[in-house]
């Protein structure tokens, strides 16, 4: 999935990895081999991506060693709990953001192509935080996620359109 544009890292004082490993030793559990590619591997870029995806790439680099789809699902709602992921809900699928050392922001989404475009902007947030003032309410985060369609996908359709008038 595209995130359009990057948005600029917040500087945090350790790695993901290192938050991950402090998080399971924290509940008692190991960071195993597996967990370790996984966590290495997410962690390499910024990129929105499913489970399936996230399956497929890692299959792909391991040379057939997979990692299990169990230990895939479970690591990732591991990473969620541990603040370093942001799970979204888009089309009746779970996909899946960085979260940790990366600033709040929000997404159109196209329908057409599942596009995610990143945004920020203040008014925005400065407009969120009017409303919970008002309303006494104090704000930990928030996310909005715009459906419609992308400009590629307005042109191509605009496009096709404008072929099949011409027939």
């Amino acid at each position: 999935m595209d995130s359009g544009f990057a948005l600029h890292a917040v500087e945090v004082a350790s790695s993901p990895q290192e938050r991950f490993a402090e998080y399971l030793q924290s509940r008692g559990k190991r960071i195993t081999q597996q967990r370790k590619a996984l966590v290495e591997h997410v962690f390499q870029r910024h990129d929105h991506f499913d489970a399936d995806e996230l399956i497929d790439n890692l299959s792909k680099i391991s040379g057939g060693k997979a990692v299990s789809r169990p230990t895939v699902y479970r690591t990732l709602n591991e990473l969620v709990e541990a603040g370093l992921l942001r799970r979204m809900s888009l089309g009746g699928r779970a996909v899946y953001e960085h979260d940790y050392g990366y600033p709040q922001h929000d997404h159109l989404h196209c329908t057409h192509c599942d596009r995610l475009i990143e945004f920020q902007i203040e008014q925005l947030q400065q407009l969120r935080d009017a409303v919970a003032r008002e309303h006494g309410f104090r704000v930990t985060g928030h996310r909005l996620i715009i459906s419609g369609i992308c400009r590629e996908c307005s042109t191509q359709r605009h496009r096709r359109r404008s072929s099949l008038d011409l027939v």
